[in-house]
């Protein structure tokens, strides 16, 4: 799968005035955690609070240049990715994560072979009660992302754009 070269401000440019909705921008809230600075992918959505069974799920498949988007309801209280998802999302072909939510282990994610954005570090693990849900529509940061919607991460911001 080619991955689009696209910056996050040309496309902004090209699509400013769009307002069918199938062009979003996510607020700059997020912290940039990986070592891929600039990603992009189709969306693969988890949706989970305060537990990350599925984020673990999600990784340890096979990525394929997909771009996980976690929607953990904006918590600061718990980290929903660490150094060893964050080895794993890298290992098994994931472009990125973007967390609506904590991670933990910034200096192991660092040096991980993917994109990892997040709203902040935060050391408290999660709890494992297998809850949450795959692959639905979420809310991130009061912006819609759908399954197989394209997202764009780059040092100016991050973009999601609708297709089909």
């Amino acid at each position: 799968m080619t991955v689009p070269d696209s910056a996050t401000c040309d496309l902004c440019d090209a699509r400013k005035n769009d307002s069918s909705g199938d062009f979003r921008v996510l607020p700059p809230v997020f912290r940039d955690f990986g070592l891929r600075r600039k990603f992009a992918g189709p969306v693969s959505t988890v949706k989970c609070f305060e537990d990350n069974t599925l984020v673990k799920a999600a990784v340890d498949s096979p990525g394929e240049g997909r771009v996980l988007v976690v929607d953990g309801g904006s918590s600061l209280r718990r980290a929903l990715v660490g150094g060893n998802l964050g080895a794993a999302a890298a290992r098994n072909g994931w472009a990125g994560v973007v967390v609506d939510g904590c991670v933990r282990d910034v200096a192991e994610l660092a040096v991980c072979d993917t994109g990892i954005r997040a709203l902040a570090s935060m050391p408290l693990p999660t709890e494992k009660r297998n809850e949450g849900q795959r692959d639905v529509a979420v809310q991130v940061q009061g912006v819609w992302v759908r399954p197989g919607d394209w997202l764009y991460a780059d040092e100016d911001g991050i973009v999601v754009v609708s297709q089909g």
